[in-house]
């Protein structure tokens, strides 16, 4: 998992990676703009922007029949982005204007090696072009204010202004600038030149790999946990599907959670009721009305991180639903709908942890404090499917590092494989 997260500084690359699993266990791809034949027992994918993607292996009976069994995760995770026309000097220190993507936790952004990642868009010979890009070495910094100049930063906090205090330093004035704008760095990396650059979606990301840590090796250090952690649990539970079963089965990975889902490639767009509708209409076993039918007879697990109780805030959770690390996947429940699990739904993955031989954890927010949410509820109001919202626990949730347990690992991806048998 730590391999994967590592070569997946972004949505496009995640997406990439988790098309290398699934074409080695034989997924094929199908494009939205094709027509489709839909047979029992075929394995394939479809890619929405690039940053979206659905697997599918159809099942031996109609839908209507047998429906979905339906895994969700996203691909996205708080960062800082490249504006369009990022370079201004101050200082003299040649600097990258960002916007802050997400719920970034701004802090954990300071005296990290940076650098920079995404999806180039380049003037081809038959039109435009995407390429991925990364480039891989630490060429940015941003730097927290000495202590000597801020004697109450410890007692008072860090305040951070976004627009004012989250620009990286790429190089300093009195150096050579011909590279000090991203297109010029871009450009060089892939070989180009500039003015081929016609536009790009980029981030930063901190370049220290993850690790596996603690005395006995029962943790992981690592950027994007929340959620490529999911991600590569579904794919793998996903790739690890022998035999087709009666149930068409799935794992959809969402771009653009982290900011609300508002896209064409969110939760809140078309993309997965599109697809499940062809599904549904093409599968080889004809059945009336078939769509609603399907709908009813549906299941989506939502899989996001969740927040393990941190030794030095216990007080933060609620006394009787505080997850452990490396004891399981998580349950989360919200009784005004922030999450989309109700009784039966949490029976439902109760029964699945078992199978895999855990108790499920449970977490409810405190009474008295707000509660986040995920691509649960939007799915299941979406289409009327029955949903439930789970995830693996974790410590510094929206840190640029973050961590987990080894063992929930292994958790989640043999309880997402029960889902899908």
């Amino acid at each position: 998992m730590l391999q994967f997260i590592d070569g997946s500084p972004t949505p496009f690359h995640a997406v990439a990676s988790v098309v290398a699993t699934l074409k080695a266990q034989g997924f094929s791809e199908l494009f939205e703009f094709d027509a489709w034949t839909v047979a029992v027992g075929a394995r394939h994918y479809v890619v929405r922007g690039e940053s979206t993607i659905f697997a599918f292996i159809v099942g031996k009976r109609s839908p209507a029949v047998a429906g979905f069994r339906l895994l969700g995760a996203h691909t996205d995770s708080p960062t800082l982005r490249v504006k369009p026309r990022a370079a201004f000097t101050a200082a003299g220190h040649h600097q990258l204007g960002v916007e802050v993507y997400g719920g970034v936790l701004l802090s954990t952004w300071l005296d990290r090696d940076l650098s920079i990642a995404g999806r180039v868009l380049v003037q081809g010979a038959h039109g435009t072009e995407s390429l991925l890009v990364d480039l891989e070495r630490p060429i940015a910094r941003v730097s927290n204010l000495a202590i000597h100049l801020d004697r109450k930063v410890n007692s008072e906090g860090l305040k951070l202004n976004e627009q004012r205090h989250l620009p990286p330093t790429i190089a300093l004035e009195a150096s050579d600038c011909t590279r000090c704008d991203v297109e010029s760095l871009i450009a060089q990396a892939l070989g180009l030149q500039a003015d081929v650059i016609l536009g790009h979606d980029l981030v930063f990301y901190d370049t220290q790999r993850g690790a596996i840590g603690g005395v006995n090796d029962e943790l992981l250090y690592s950027p994007r946990l929340d959620n490529l952690a999911s991600t590569f649990a579904a794919a793998e539970a996903l790739a690890a599907v022998g035999e087709p079963v009666d149930a068409t089965v799935g794992a959809i990975l969402y771009d653009h959670e982290e900011c609300g889902s508002r896209s064409a490639v969110g939760a809140g767009g078309s993309f997965l009721r599109d697809v499940l509708l062809r599904i549904t209409g093409g599968h080889p076993e004809s059945q009336a009305e078939a769509w609603p039918r399907a709908v009813a007879r549906s299941f989506f697990i939502s899989a996001d991180m969740a927040h393990a109780v941190h030794p030095n805030y216990p007080e933060r959770h609620d006394p009787q639903h505080g997850p452990r690390l490396n004891r399981g996947i998580v349950i989360k429940h919200n009784a005004n709908q922030s999450y989309a699990t109700n009784g039966k739904t949490a029976a439902d993955i109760r029964a699945l942890c078992r199978e895999a031989g855990y108790p499920a954890q449970e977490f409810v927010v405190r009474a008295d404090s707000p509660c986040g949410s995920t691509i649960g509820p939007i799915v299941s109001s979406q289409l009327g499917i029955q949903a439930v919202d789970v995830g693996a626990p974790m410590l510094s949730m929206h840190s640029c590092r973050e961590a987990a347990g080894t063992l929930d690992v292994h958790y989640a991806v043999e309880t997402y494989r029960r889902l899908f048998r």
